[in-house]
């Protein structure tokens, strides 16, 4: 029974105080506060206690290590055209529990250990900057600009290497991401200062050049 935990129904023009005094759950919005961990803990020892820990089934411990594995077949996505074109990889493991956005050659992709160059390193970033909801960043992909000077297009072929890309961030983990252009060949952030484009304000919603 969750009656007693889901929040009301209130009208969107409602005010904050009326909408306070309507949501007598509203306090928990706050995800990292102690008070709410305790009381997120207490709520999932009862559904434990009443339909057993799914860590302790074995099929939660086959996925666990298949997802764990070293021998991932990693997927990858090919950003320019011509020869200088490079193989792109978002890849999480037990080192890079956040992730890294990495990239290789075509050639050396094709060998059994290819060697990878880390363009972006989730880990590394300096954590969000409201770190009392959120603590680390959640990759949620990327955009490129498919045009600019380092494209050339004709009837027929297209060839070069875009140089621009919308870097998509969570917060945590939330729907809501940040979003910031990226250079692909300097490998780094575009300060707004520089003429880059950023959403630093996480928003559900949807950006592309």
């Amino acid at each position: 029974d969750n009656s007693n935990i889901m929040a009301p129904s209130v009208p969107t023009d409602t005010p904050a105080a009326a909408v306070a005094a309507a949501d007598p759950h509203l306090w928990l919005e706050d995800v990292l506060g102690q008070k709410q961990l305790d009381w997120v803990e207490k709520v999932n020892k009862k559904c434990i206690d009443a339909v057993g820990d799914p860590k302790e089934t074995e099929s939660y411990k086959r996925i666990k290590d298949i997802l764990d594995s070293k021998d991932k077949i990693p997927h990858a996505y090919r950003i320019g055209n011509d020869e200088n074109g490079q193989y792109y990889n978002f890849w999480q493991d037990a080192n890079h529990v956040q992730g890294i956005w990495r990239r290789t050659t075509l050639s050396s992709f094709k060998t059994k250990d290819p060697e990878w160059t880390t363009v972006l390193d989730l880990d590394a970033m300096p954590p969000p900057a409201n770190a009392d909801t959120a603590k680390t960043w959640v990759w949620h992909g990327s955009t490129l600009l498919d045009e600019g000077p380092l494209k050339t297009t004709t009837r027929t072929t297209t060839t070069g290497t875009p140089d621009r890309a919308l870097i998509r961030l969570s917060p945590g983990g939330s729907d809501a991401d940040t979003c910031r252009e990226f250079d692909l060949l300097a490998e780094r952030f575009v300060e707004p200062a520089d003429g880059g484009y950023a959403l630093p304000d996480p928003a559900k919603t949807r950006i592309s050049y």
